[in-house]
Order: C-alpha cells, then sequence, then structure tokens
C-alpha cells in the first residue's frame, strides 16, 4: 500500500517540528507540502533527509511555496510551475515521480477579495491547471493532484454558506473552474470514499475559535487519474495534527493506494 499526503504547512520552518512529527508518526511514503513560504536555500532539507525523505521543491522567500517528499528515495522532478503566463512569479506548482506515481503538489490562488485582479489571476491559474491536468489524463498513468485548491467544492463543504458567501473560495467560478477540472476523468478521492459524511473537513481558522468549534471548510484535495482510482483503498484526514501546538490551520490528507 502506497499512502500519499497532501499537507498545507504554512511556514516549514516555524511548523518544522510538527512536519518532522507527523512524517514520524504516520510515515507517508509520499508528501505533498504547500506554503512553505521560504526561499529555496532555506529549506531544512537536511532535517527532511534525516527523517528517511528525499525531496523536490519550488519556494519563494515569505509566500507560496511548494514541495514533494518521498519516503527512501528521491523524487524526479518533472515540472515547476504551469506553461502559459511568463509574468507569473509565484511559486505554486511542482510536479515529479515517486514511487511510481506521477504527483503534483499544488497551491491553488486564494483570489480574495473577489472582483479584482487577485480574482481574476486565481480563475486564469485554474484554466492553466485544467490544461496541464488534461496533458497528464491523456499519458494514462498512476497520476494524482494533490494539494491546498483553496476551493470549497459544495455547500456541504463549509461550516457555513452565509459565512463564506463573498469569499473567494466559495464563489461559482470557483467552484465551476474545479469541476471542470475533475470532469475531465479525475475522482477527487476524499468525497469518493466519504461520499455522506457532511463534516469532512481539512482547514480551520486560527480566528474565532474555528478548531474549538468545527467550523471548517474543506479545500486540500486529492485528485486521481483513472488509473490511480483503480487502486485506492482509503481517504481520510488527520485531524490530531491540527490540534498541536502551534499547529498548521490545515490538517494532513490522505490517500492510499494499493
Amino acid at each position: 500500500m502506497t499512502r500519499l499526503v497532501t499537507f498545507n504547512i504554512n511556514g516549514i520552518r516555524a511548523r518544522l517540528p510538527r512536519l518532522l512529527e507527523y512524517l514520524g508518526r504516520e510515515a507517508p511514503d509520499i508528501a505533498c507540502l504547500q506554503e512553505l513560504k521560504c526561499a529555496d536555500e532555506s529549506l531544512p532539507i537536511g532535517d527532511i533527509e534525516a527523517a528517511g525523505y528525499g525531496a523536490v521543491w519550488h519556494g519563494q522567500k515569505g509566500f507560496n511555496g511548494v514541495a514533494i517528499l518521498a519516503k527512501g528515495d528521491a523524487p524526479v522532478l518533472r515540472q515547476v510551475g504551469l506553461r502559459g503566463d511568463p509574468d507569473d512569479t509565484h511559486s505554486r506548482y511542482i510536479e515529479a515521480e515517486a514511487h511510481g506515481l506521477i504527483v503534483a503538489s499544488i497551491y491553488l490562488p486564494n483570489g480574495n477579495p473577489i472582483g479584482t485582479e487577485k480574482f481574476d489571476y486565481k480563475l486564469r491559474w485554474m484554466e492553466r491547471l485544467r490544461e496541464r491536468a488534461a496533458a497528464l489524463l491523456a499519458d494514462e498513468r498512476p497520476t494524482v493532484l494533490a494539494g491546498d485548491y483553496n476551493v470549497i467544492p459544495e455547500d456541504r463543504d463549509t461550516f457555513s454558506r452565509r459565512a463564506m458567501k463573498d469569499d473567494a473560495l466559495f464563489q461559482p467560478e470557483s467552484q465551476a473552474a474545479f469541476r471542470t477540472i475533475v470532469n475531465q476523468g479525475w475522482t477527487d478521492a476524499l468525497r469518493a470514499l466519504h461520499p455522506d459524511e457532511e463534516k469532512l473537513f481539512t482547514f480551520w481558522d486560527y480566528q474565532a475559535g474555528a478548531w474549538q468549534r468545527d467550523a471548517g471548510f474543506r479545500i486540500d484535495h486529492l485528485l486521481c487519474s483513472p488509473q490511480a482510482a483503480d487502486r485506492l483503498r482509503g481517504a481520510g484526514v488527520d485531524k490530531w495534527a491540527r490540534g498541536e501546538e502551534k499547529a498548521s490551520d490545515h490538517a494532513p490528507t490522505w490517500i492510499e493506494l494499493a
């Protein structure tokens, strides 16, 4: 069984003890990280390698940043960034091969506030992701697009429709762009294996006691190609990690493939 996790770490240097704790306790075969918030040369690669993982990463000082870790092996880098916008300097996409899978770690733009260039950038970025996803599907290999999509796909994926009604994560345009990608032939693994679960949350804000109130939403997704979906045996959220001291506001979200 291969366990693959996506984890928005929300600052890898600030949360390094939490990351190492997680790798030690859950020992995923592949870990896709987002929001590293550090430059390439500042990634604590020594600590990651000491934990038994090889890594490829695409950093950015203070913002964004994505990485792919593989247990006992170095991932083979395939692509950094999405084609189609030469002016895009954000570190939001990395793609590699690891343990027989093609894996992408994705940190999609937040897009707030709506009605601004930030929201337009989000939708353009999702269109570029759609094009890359279609190319990957055409290869007909086991592939997983993992990450923080900053999209709440359905009403039941948020604690409050009213609270999120003006948020870029919950806009009809964001949801439609997400559906367009999924409908190419991807399986939304977490929802596929928990079709009736209401509070299938992966993120709880630091504000207003959101964690204590379980006022979360689902924005971390693992999309599986048909070749990966055929091997899908489990999916879940490691909520315990969100309750740790100085935790990320996201919980690691995982799948298991036969």
